[in-house]
């Protein structure tokens, strides 16, 4: 070639990358706890633990990505939600074990970096991490022409969290009897989109309600899926709660029983679950089978908490919608529905 080239030619806009770590330093600072000790723009995320207060300190690490929720942003140009279910994905899974999210770090591939975007997706992280106390120290954005087409991109995280041995909850903490209570979710979270997507005409209806949603369905899909750190360790610290199961991909069927021992199952009284309306929508529309609904969706129920019978009235009054649907019983790690 005769020409002299540039990155830029390319389609890496370097410049543009400059702007966008500029542009996101202050969503970043306001994460900042008291162990976060990472500058941006460094090679490495730094956290200094205080263990000073743990007999025998344990990590616990979860990572997860949006999924094709994604696609929703993109029609509707709306990106400072989807760093929220970025963040919750992860720490929503840690807090199980009852480790409380110390730090977060994301990666955000793009194909064409526009810099106001990538602060708006990671305004989203930045208050995926304040809702649930971790601090962001570090992250990655690499913009990828010819890989993800210009307006589309994909983000995906980590998260650290730390809890002492002996306040581990686990499936080895529970016995026959315990109540099964539910956490209300905002809404689909982030699980199921590409059945979703299946389902609907997002571009032709997005703005419908179906007599059933009180936002347009788009934007009620869009809902960034809730964080329950707070309220899971505040029973974690009271010693209320025995084991959770973050109710993702698989639904009711495949994840409760990961919050079981073996030789349990879950009972759920079907009735009392308190089903949102966008999965009513959802099943009618698709003509979906009411049990594959259940093992895909958390149908309204964004965590299953373990708890013993004699501590179910305190835990209902710390949390704010709680409620029970149902109890453990003997059985071989399934769900009764």
């Amino acid at each position: 070639m005769s020409e002299n080239l540039s990155y830029k030619d390319s389609g890496v806009d370097l410049k543009a990358g400059y702007k966008s770590v500029e542009l996101i330093k202050d969503s970043v600072q306001k994460t900042m706890t008291a162990g976060a000790l990472s500058m941006i723009g460094g090679f490495g995320g730094s956290f200094k633990l205080d263990t000073k207060d743990m007999e025998e300190p344990v990590l616990v690490s979860g990572t997860d990505g949006v999924g094709t929720k994604l696609k929703l942003a993109f029609l509707l140009d709306k990106h400072d939600t989807v760093g929220i279910d970025a963040v919750a994905m992860c720490v929503n899974d840690i807090i199980c074990c009852g480790a409380k999210p110390l730090f977060f770090l994301d990666y955000i591939a793009i194909g064409k970096n526009i810099p106001e975007k990538v602060a708006a997706i990671v305004k989203g992280v930045s208050d995926g991490c304040l809702q649930s106390g971790a601090a962001i120290v570090g992250g990655e954005t690499a913009e990828m022409p010819g890989f993800y087409q210009n307006g589309e991109y994909d983000i995906a995280g980590f998260a650290v969290g730390m809890v002492d041995k002996k306040k581990m909850i686990g499936p080895d903490k529970v016995t026959v009897g315990d109540a099964l209570v539910a956490l209300p979710s905002s809404g689909v979270h982030s699980n199921g989109f590409s059945l979703v997507r299946k389902v609907f005409n997002l571009e032709e209806q997005k703005d419908e309600t179906f007599g059933l949603l009180e936002k347009p369905l788009a934007q009620t899909l869009l809902t960034p899926t809730k964080i329950y750190v707070k309220d899971v360790l505040n029973l974690v610290e009271q010693n209320l709660l025995k084991s959770a199961a973050h109710i993702t991909g698989g639904g009711f069927y495949e994840n409760i029983p990961r919050c079981l021992p073996k030789t349990m199952h879950a009972v759920v009284d079907k009735k009392a679950v308190q089903i949102l309306p966008i999965f009513k929508v959802l099943q009618q529309q698709g003509n979906i089978l009411e049990k594959d609904m259940f093992n895909t969706y958390n149908m309204g129920v964004g965590m299953c908490l373990v708890v013993a019978q004699e501590n179910v009235k305190k835990v209902l009054s710390l949390i704010d919608g709680a409620y029970v649907i149902g109890h453990v019983a003997e059985g071989e790690g399934e769900v009764e529905l």
